[in-house]
């Protein structure tokens, strides 16, 4: 079991403890906001310029983060963004070329047991008690069913400072602090699909012939896979985030025989790659990002991230520290966990659609029509705004799957790394060259 953690106060020229902020009622939680003059977090870093090397994906390597950082701790973050494949592999490969790895559970699950980074103390972390149960112990409610595949509590703690073999239940060291993740379903382009979308295996439709895509990260793209299988009835998995080589070869041929069949239009990467081939109507139906579904509409063109009969699928991510960090640095690194678990981050990173790990904290820095709308699933009482201050949602408007316990409670699966990983990804770009 989890020993719970000592709370430590720090006190910056203010006099205010962060805790005591957050816990100030909404009016003081406003003028925090608003004006992001008052921190309560120590000012150590401004006196001692401490520079921190983070990458990982564009979900979460975002400007705006490293900018606010900079304001309210003095820390300068400088962000590589890359794509899932390439963050795992220089996180293995080039581990002195970074401090904080920001990447996914299913790429802990590969780069952790290398021994390239180092757990973390649960008695650092001064929120550690608000992160949510489901990087605990994996259950959304304590009645929950654990999805399939990779699970970020499955790789979410070792047994010790030195270990790099996960543990079974919850113990004293991260792997990683959850920051963010998200239920991922198909985006449709209403106005073209010209019919309701209910299941995952609509996208091969042939009605859709040559306007549908799925997204090329192996490791993902084959759970999207699975998930329609699954739906056409062509396979019935024992587990889909652990397939066999027989159901792996079952689903790489489907995938081969459709794309032979001009099914598919393309296969993207990026976010970006998403956007453009949905808001130019080549596609109609894809594999698709929340946020990627808001910028669509922020463009004033209909794009809808469509609820499905069979559920999501699901991933997290969280931050990592490298192996070789110690000293003032790590100090400071520990420092940004907490700064980015206090809520500020945590807003913003739901004002796009994704969810917070400490959605208490985040809670604070959200209006009450935000929060209803982003997380409660309420109808917006006024416009919805993006976090640079576009409209994304006029007044009147419900998002799409409804609230934070609807969506992550119809969690399928979760992005994964199976036994035979290696052979998987073979097989996928063997579908891909085809």
């Amino acid at each position: 079991m989890t020993t719970t953690p000592t709370t430590k106060t720090a006190t910056g020229a203010s006099g205010l403890s962060r805790r005591s902020l957050l816990k100030t009622g909404a009016a003081a939680a406003g003028l925090v906001a608003g004006s992001g003059a008052i921190t309560g977090f120590p000012t150590i870093w401004a006196q001692n310029p401490i520079t921190l090397r983070q990458f990982g994906t564009g979900v979460s390597n975002l400007n705006a983060i490293a900018e606010k950082c900079k304001e309210d701790l003095g820390i300068t973050l400088e962000m590589t963004a890359t794509d899932s494949d390439a963050a795992a592999q220089r996180a293995v490969t080039q581990p002195d070329s970074y401090d904080i790895a920001d990447i996914e559970y299913w790429i802990a699950k590969k780069v952790f047991p290398a021994g390239v980074m180092q757990p973390m103390e649960v008695s650092r972390l001064k929120y550690y008690d608000k992160i949510v149960p489901l990087f605990i112990d994996g259950k959304l409610t304590p009645d929950s069913v654990i999805a399939q595949g990779t699970a970020p509590h499955t790789v979410g703690f070792v047994e010790g400072k030195d270990s790099t073999t996960f543990a079974s239940a919850p113990t004293d060291w991260l792997t990683m602090v959850p920051t963010i993740y998200n239920a991922d379903t198909l985006g449709i382009r209403p106005d073209l699909v010209g019919r309701e979308i209910t299941t995952w295996a609509d996208i091969m439709d042939p009605a859709f012939k040559g306007k549908t895509s799925i997204l090329n990260i192996p490791s993902i793209g084959i759970m999207d896979a699975a998930m329609i299988m699954e739906a056409l009835g062509e396979v019935q998995y024992a587990d889909k985030g652990n397939m066999t080589k027989e159901e792996i070869d079952k689903t790489i041929e489907f995938l081969i025989k459709a794309k032979k069949d001009g099914q598919f239009r393309a296969f993207w990467k990026s976010f970006d790659e998403s956007v453009n081939l949905m808001a130019s109507g080549e596609v109609v139906i894809q594999s698709m990002w929340s946020p990627a579904v808001a910028a669509v509409r922020s463009r004033g063109i209909p794009c809808v991230y469509q609820p499905l009969k069979e559920g999501y699928r699901a991933w997290g991510g969280g931050i990592g520290l490298a192996k070789h960090l110690s000293g003032a640095k790590l100090d400071a690194a520990y420092e940004y966990i907490d700064w980015y678990l206090s809520g500020w981050v945590g807003a913003y990173l739901n004002r796009q659609g994704y969810y917070s790990a400490a959605m208490e904290t985040a809670k604070e820095y959200m209006s009450e029509d935000e929060w209803g709308f982003w997380v409660e699933g309420k109808p917006a009482a006024g416009d919805i705004l993006s976090p640079d201050g576009r409209v994304m949602e006029k007044a009147g408007a419900v998002r799409d799957g409804g609230s934070f316990n609807e969506r992550m409670g119809k969690v399928a699966c979760w992005n994964s790394v199976m036994d035979e990983d290696r052979y998987m990804v073979r097989r996928w770009n063997e579908f891909i060259a085809a």
